[in-house]
C-alpha cells in the first residue's frame, strides 16, 4: 500500500483539498486552472471515483500540464491515513508515530543521516544508528529519558546474521530491562521496554563480522 501511495504521488502533484481551514494564514497565489472530469482513475486495476469528505464526486485540476488531486481523496482510495496539523500548517500521510523520538540529541559512532545508509527495505528512515563495522563486536549506544517516560519503543533490524543478546539496560543500576535475539527474517522489530523511573539507558547487541545492526531513530520513541 505504501508503494502504491508513492507511485500515486510521483505521477500526480497533490493539492491539500482538506477544507478551507488548511489555507488559513497561508501565502496564497492566484492561478488560472481547469477542472478536468475527463481523467479516469483505477486502483489495483479497478475503476474508482474521486470523492470529497461529503461523498460528492469531484474532478482533478489541470494546471500547466500537471494534474492535481485532493490529498484526502487519494488517501481514502489507498487506505492511507492523512492528518493536518494547523499549528505547523503540515499535512502528514501514512503512519503517525505518537511519543517523543529518540533522535533528538542522539549520539553514537555509527549515527548517520547518509542516504546510502538510512534505507531499509526500500524505506528511507533519514536518521539511524547503522553499525556496519567489521569483525565480531558489540554495537552500543546510550539514551537519556531522564525519568520523563513510561515506555521505550525501539526498532531494530539484523542485517546478515542474528543480533545476539540485544539488551536494553538501566545504566545507573545495571538492571536488564529487556534482552532478546533478533534474526534477519524478522525484519524491523519493535522492542517495547518499561522505563518508568529510568534516567539513562545502555543499548547493546552482539553483531557478527559481515553483519550490521540497523536502528531507525525517527520511528523509535519514548512514551
Amino acid at each position: 500500500m505504501k508503494k502504491k501511495l508513492t507511485a500515486a504521488l510521483t505521477v500526480f502533484a497533490v493539492l491539500g483539498g482538506m477544507g478551507t481551514g488548511v489555507y488559513a494564514g497561508a501565502n496564497l497565489q492566484e492561478i488560472k486552472a481547469f477542472l478536468n472530469p475527463g481523467i479516469k482513475f483505477k486502483v489495483d486495476g479497478q475503476p474508482v471515483q474521486l470523492k470529497n469528505s461529503s461523498g460528492a464526486v469531484i474532478a482533478p485540476i489541470s494546471y500547466k500540464d500537471t494534474t492535481y488531486l485532493p490529498v484526502r481523496s487519494v488517501s481514502d482510495l489507498l487506505g492511507v491515513t492523512v492528518k493536518f496539523d494547523a499549528a505547523s500548517n503540515t499535512i502528514s500521510l501514512g503512519e503517525q508515530t505518537e511519543g517523543v523520538s529518540i533522535a533528538a540529541g542522539f549520539d553514537s559512532s555509527y549515527h548517520t543521516k547518509d542516504p546510502d545508509k538510512t534505507v531499509y527495505k526500500d524505506k528511507d528512515y533519514k536518521d539511524v544508528h547503522f553499525d556496519n563495522g567489521s569483525g565480531n563486536r558489540g554495537s552500543s549506544f546510550m539514551l537519556y529519558p531522564n525519568k520523563k517516560y513510561q515506555k521505550l519503543y525501539i526498532q531494530v533490524a539484523a542485517i546478515g546474521t542474528d543480533i545476539k543478546d540485544f539488551t536494553v539496560q538501566d545504566s545507573d543500576t545495571d538492571t536488564v530491562l529487556k534482552k532478546l535475539n533478533i534474526t534477519p527474517e524478522e525484519g524491523l522489530v519493535t522492542v517495547e521496554v518499561d522505563i518508568a523511573g529510568v534516567s539513562s539507558i545502555y543499548v547493546t547487541g552482539d553483531v557478527q563480522d559481515g553483519s550490521s545492526m540497523f536502528v531507525p531513530l525517527t520511528t523509535s520513541y519514548y512514551k
